[in-house]
């Protein structure tokens, strides 16, 4: 009997909405800010939130969450996701605390995010962030043999180096065929507190450059302010301050945004399903 080669066909998950993953092509471009200040926003804005921190080799999630609870089991043998500050998180970091490393392979990468996503008690969500980890790997390909994704968003700084990941991000997804809701450029500038001038210490503009090349949106640009860095290390995400706060401000635009795309992508999705 010959064997398929095919690739699995991704399930929705009941009650859940949408699914959207934040990814970059390297580290340090402040991804996982980017990820759990748009979470909370989402939810200030009224929508019901669940984050996934699929960086497994690096899961800061629950440090800028604030949260080390280890979460319990439920019926059915269906992990319960803390809750902290209104959004249902799950985390290696939660089940494996402390400063020892993962090492891991492709097959329990996969068994993880299998797990993350299909036997966690999420309820009914409007959206799921899923942080990943960076660079173009086999969680991704996890993700998308598992779950139908309404898209991504690509985190980048300014500058050439960083972009250059970026790019290959985007070809990334393309190739997988999960739309790119749009880019972020995160670090985008430093205002000076002495003389209040704009600094440029990553270059700036990149990431707006780049959308346009890859014709995809361009969300927005976050400026690079030590509260937004405070807040992820005290566990106090400076989206938590709301839409008007100076330093929220550009978190909550860009989740207008995001919905914006999410929900004309989850729409096209549908119409093509009907179609079928």
């Amino acid at each position: 009997m010959a064997h398929s080669n095919a690739m699995p066909s991704p399930v929705a998950l009941p009650g859940v909405s949408k699914i959207v993953a934040v990814g970059s092509g390297k580290g340090g471009v402040g991804k996982t800010t980017v990820a759990v200040n748009l979470a909370i926003a989402l939810s200030k804005l009224g929508k019901r939130v669940g984050l996934i921190d699929a960086d497994v080799y690096g899961p800061n999630v629950p440090l800028m969450m604030g949260s080390s609870q280890q979460p319990r089991v439920g019926p059915g043998n269906l992990i319960i996701p803390n809750d902290t500050h209104g959004i249902k998180t799950i985390s290696i970091g939660y089940i494996s605390p402390g400063d020892k490393p993962l090492v891991m392979r492709g097959p329990m990468l996969h068994q993880i995010i299998r797990q993350f996503l299909q036997q966690v008690e999420w309820g009914e969500l409007d959206y799921l962030i899923i942080d990943l980890p960076p660079g173009t790997g086999d969680v991704v390909i996890s993700l998308v043999q598992t779950v139908p994704l309404t898209g991504a968003v690509v985190v980048s700084t300014p500058s050439d180096v960083s972009l250059e990941d970026a790019r290959k991000a985007l070809e990334m997804f393309a190739q997988v065929n999960v739309e790119v809701l749009g880019i972020v450029e995160n670090m985008s500038h430093f205002t000076c507190p002495h003389c209040h001038e704009q600094i440029d210490i990553f270059s700036k503009g990149g990431a707006e450059r780049t959308a346009k090349q890859f014709n995809v949106p361009f969300l927005g640009s976050i400026e690079l302010v030590p509260a937004i860095r405070e807040g992820g290390d005290r566990g106090i995400p400076v989206a938590l301050a709301g839409p008007k706060s100076p330093q929220a401000a550009e978190f909550y635009a860009i989740a207008d945004k995001v919905m914006e795309r999410a929900e004309a992508a989850a729409a096209a999705a549908t119409d093509v399903i009907e179609i079928q």
